[in-house]
């Protein structure tokens, strides 16, 4: 597809009106409509970028060729699939959808079409990890920490398909095997959901890597580290910066790696409208999203079951016999 894009926005609130900002200046597409069930946020964001607002799905529909959709996971399904079926191309922020059972229908309506849909794992777009697919051999060992303060958005959701699903993707793509054992805990703080959680994750090829996740931090932080064979790879998603450290000669070399900063979700839209334009296979697929999403859940469901355990336990009370006297 040679013509322009006409692209929409589904959502404009705190990720969304980001969304809207770059599509405004897209090449090779328009930005025709947006739709949001806040007026006063629709407004806005139509005074500022010039786009119209949709009164409903359907008239939104008949304006784009293709939308990303950056609402509240619950909705992500039923928008995506009303998309698809009037022949548009869709990208779809994470976690794709709230089951695997609904990604997969997803994945097989896009297929069906032979649509685009693509979900929006950003950290994917990150400058700093095509640094480390170019120097990746064989992982053995991968230490993921992603910190933030409390959103107040996404409560919908726990941690790990909040924050933690960014990184599980990653790895899976990364490792490319199969997960052989899960160990997870995590507590809820402020949320219904866990606000705070950890994962180990054994692969058939031996690689392990243990996950850490928390929005309930002072301070934000997003680093991932792979240990291979006579080498160390530390990058910093937050900074875009990177460190490699290799055994050279019997002594250990730290060589500080040059990233070309660009912001990952500019980067992630561009090569959605290119992929619309010129077909292909997005960088992150629905088929993969939907795998790190079944492995959420499984994180998820150890998590919630490792707590329901802990509030069966019986509190032992100690015998009088027992106490100091």
């Amino acid at each position: 597809m040679s013509k322009r894009i006409r692209v929409g926005v589904l959502g404009v609130g705190s990720i969304g009106k980001n969304h809207a900002r770059i599509c405004a200046g897209l090449p090779n597409a328009d930005f025709t409509a947006i739709l949001d069930v806040n007026p006063d946020v629709s407004q806005a964001i139509s005074r500022e970028y010039g786009v119209a607002m949709a009164g409903n799905l359907e008239e939104f529909t008949e304006k784009v060729d293709a939308a990303t959709i950056a609402t509240p996971t619950p909705a992500h399904y039923e928008m995506a699939s009303f998309l698809l079926r009037r022949g548009k191309h869709v990208l779809v922020e994470k976690p794709i959808t709230e089951t695997p059972e609904q990604a997969k229908m997803l994945v097989d309506l896009a297929r069906e079409r032979g649509l685009v849909l693509q979900v929006g794992h950003v950290e994917r777009f990150n400058p700093v990890l095509s640094i480390l697919e170019a120097r990746l051999t064989r992982p053995r060992f991968i230490e993921a920490h992603r910190l933030s303060p409390y959103p107040f958005r996404s409560l919908e959701i726990g941690v790990v398909l909040d924050l933690m699903i960014h990184d599980l993707e990653i790895i899976l793509h990364l490792v490319r095997s199969p997960v052989q054992s899960v160990d997870a805990v995590g507590v809820p703080v402020l949320s219904k959901g866990e606000d705070i959680a950890n994962a180990r994750l054994r692969f058939r090829n031996g690689c392990v890597a243990n996950v850490t996740a928390s929005r309930i931090s002072p301070e934000k932080m997003r680093k991932f580290r792979v240990f291979q064979e006579n080498a160390y790879l530390s990058l910093d998603y937050q900074n875009q910066s990177g460190e490699i450290y290799q055994l050279v000669d019997g002594r250990i070399v730290r060589e500080s790696v040059a990233v070309e900063k660009d912001e990952p979700l500019k980067r992630e839209l561009h090569s959605f409208i290119d992929c619309c334009r010129r077909g292909g296979e997005p960088v992150v697929s629905g088929s993969g999203a939907a795998a790190a999403l079944e492995l959420a859940i499984d994180i998820t469901g150890r998590i919630r079951q490792g707590l329901a355990d802990l509030d069966r336990t019986p509190v032992e009370t100690p015998s009088p016999q027992a106490l100091p006297s």
